[in-house]
């Protein structure tokens, strides 16, 4: 067997194209096996079909059409994002263009964890994150890139446990589970959970709360709940903060997308008075995983995160002008992510990718009003972003759970879940652009025909 061909390289072009098209047709053939938003037949039937594509997975000898055996597999039991049906989740379908150029990203494969590696990436990576960084808090910030809101919100409580000592964390009931779980990993004190009675933090008990607790303190307030896509009370959170002498953490992993919108950029009031701020363009970005950033106000925070490793960043390097890039992140080898990201803005502008969100929102807002006129229907409340609560009229909780899971089982719509008010709902998260009124009346009509009466 000859060597087989590099994806880089004077060559890797040639190499490549035919291997594009293989898989462009393996797509093509999944996607028409599958049908629909996701494949049919539940978990068992799902990974049975995969098992029986797949075979032997490390054989003794290759095979020529393992490429569009397992591409074709993959995309015949994926749940499609790009499908107006499938709205359970912050799990946007990537535009076209940031696709493409996250193909470029793998091909070349810098590493962002030394100039060597990454020359015009880690520049690039500079140019965009202060871009974005300015985007949230203005001039003389700066911002990192994270795997997503998870790592974001993790570094978030790194920097101010570094800055300040053994800080206690203070959020709302409607936080993202994320902050938690950086706080037991990062040794912190067990969080305080202050009320959010109608989704949102309360800022009078958020006030009692500081009031009563001592030593360095950090809020973390949620400009986009997992749930329902609700933003706190942000410029009453940051004043709160300012009194009480508490560092600021706002997770926008969902709704920092709205900054790019003229439409709907008011809601992030508040925003800019954050220490840091999660960010997260595989959400309301439209970018394939992962896109997440952590914007942070005053660069100095960042010195934290400075490593040496003689092989990556030798001091006699630094001195002589080569960028240390150790600092930008916990992790060691990063692929150029921000490529996607800088294509992406740079090909739509900003008034493109406002468009894009202004359209997403609207879908929810006509969503809400479909399910408000319809007497089979309970809607929970207006969206705020683009997530739609309701529930079929008079069902229980376990009517709730058992449409859902059928409509999964039969492949015929991908609907989220979320227990709000002590109450179960459908969870339907709009961020496919291209959805029609058409495609929301249908998705209500396949709820109705499976509730039982």
């Amino acid at each position: 067997m000859s060597t087989p061909p590099l994806a880089s390289g004077p060559q890797g072009p040639h190499a490549l194209r035919p291997l594009l098209d293989t898989v462009l047709d393996a797509l093509t053939q999944g996607t028409a096996a599958r049908g629909g938003p996701l494949p049919a037949g539940g978990p068992e039937q799902v990974a049975r079909r995969l098992r029986d594509a797949a075979g032997d997975l490390l054989p003794q000898h290759g095979s020529d059409d393992a490429l569009h055996t397992l591409v074709r597999a993959l995309a015949e039991g994926s749940a499609d994002p790009a499908d107006p049906l499938s709205a359970a989740h912050l799990h946007c379908p990537p535009l076209a263009v940031a696709t493409a150029a996250d193909l470029a990203a793998s091909v070349l494969n810098p590493s962002l964890d030394s100039w060597d590696q990454a020359p015009a990436a880690s520049e690039l990576e500079a140019l965009l994150t202060r871009t974005l960084a300015h985007e949230v808090h203005g001039t003389d910030s700066d911002a990192l890139v994270t795997t997503g809101g998870t790592e974001s919100n993790q570094l978030a409580l790194l920097l101010a446990r570094e800055k300040h000592g053994s800080v206690q964390l203070v959020h709302g009931a409607n936080a993202h589970h994320s902050l938690h779980r950086a706080a037991w990993l990062l040794g912190l004190p067990e969080p305080v959970v202050v009320p959010a009675p109608a989704g949102t933090l309360d800022p009078a008990a958020l006030d009692r709360a500081l009031t009563d607790l001592h030593g360095p303190l950090l809020v973390a307030a949620t400009a986009g709940t997992t749930d329902a896509g609700l933003i706190d009370p942000l410029p009453g959170i940051a004043d709160l903060c300012a009194t009480h002498g508490a560092r600021l953490h706002i997770d926008a992993a969902y709704g920092g997308g709205l900054l790019f919108s003229d439409r709907h950029r008011t809601k992030l009031d508040g925003l800019a008075r954050a220490d840091t701020v999660t960010l997260d363009l595989h959400k309301l970005g439209w970018q394939p995983v992962a896109a997440g950033l952590l914007a942070v106000r005053d660069p100095a925070d960042l010195t934290t995160l400075g490593h040496r490793a003689d092989y990556l960043n030798a001091d006699d390097d630094t001195e002589a002008g080569l960028p240390d890039l150790l600092g930008r992140s916990l992790r060691t080898t990063r692929r150029p992510d921000i490529l996607k990201i800088a294509v992406t803005l740079k090909t739509l502008g900003r008034h493109g990718i406002g468009d894009l969100v202004d359209q997403v929102c609207a879908h929810a807002q006509e969503l809400a009003d479909l399910t408000a006129a319809h007497p089979g229907f309970e809607l929970y409340d207006r969206p705020v972003i683009s997530t739609v609560l309701f529930r079929p009229t008079d069902a229980t909780d376990d009517t709730v759970a058992a449409v859902r899971r059928t409509l999964l089982n039969e492949g015929r719509a991908v609907l989220g879940r979320a227990t709000v008010d002590g109450r179960r709902w459908l969870k339907a998260t709009l961020l496919n652009p291209h959805t029609r009124p058409g495609d929301l009346a249908t998705l209500l009509k396949l709820v109705e025909g499976h509730t039982p009466r």
